[in-house]
């Protein structure tokens, strides 16, 4: 008799530790947040560096917009070349690397603003707007 409660106490125990291991996960899932900027305009679905962040000499910047939207892009006051910008239109992703034959060889240390325009066809008329941001390299 003693054995079928000592039976009883672990399946109740494993029970528990899974239900508990259930609701952390599902918590986890619901409370994540998206990594999607809320100050964001709704077409750009993301940016990086983001915005504030202190990032290394060697990163790029990356423009993730929906699907359809062409943009321009300024770094520092710095018009970028459309040519400079890799486009990835299946995507909307937008990326610029500094680098040789690049507006600039590479990120100086310090603080840099970046002013994005995007420009999408939506009907009739077409979907204008901005974003700005800034970060720092080491």
């Amino acid at each position: 008799m003693m054995r079928a409660v000592t039976d009883n106490r672990y399946r109740m125990a494993f029970l528990l530790l899974g239900l508990a291991l259930a609701a952390v996960i599902a918590a986890t899932v619901l409370l994540a947040p998206s990594g999607r900027r809320a100050d964001l305009p709704e077409p750009v679905e993301a940016v990086a560096p983001a915005d504030g962040s202190t990032v290394q000499r060697q990163t790029d910047l990356v423009v993730d917009m929906q699907v359809g939207y062409s943009v321009q892009l300024w770094i520092d006051g710095l018009v970028i070349p459309n040519d400079e910008i890799a486009a990835v239109e299946p995507t909307g992703v937008h990326t610029w690397t500094p680098g040789p034959g690049q507006s600039f060889e590479e990120w100086t240390p310090g603080l840099h603003a970046v002013l994005v325009r995007y420009e999408g066809a939506s009907g009739a008329t077409p979907d204008l707007g901005e974003v700005r941001w800034v970060f720092t390299v080491q």
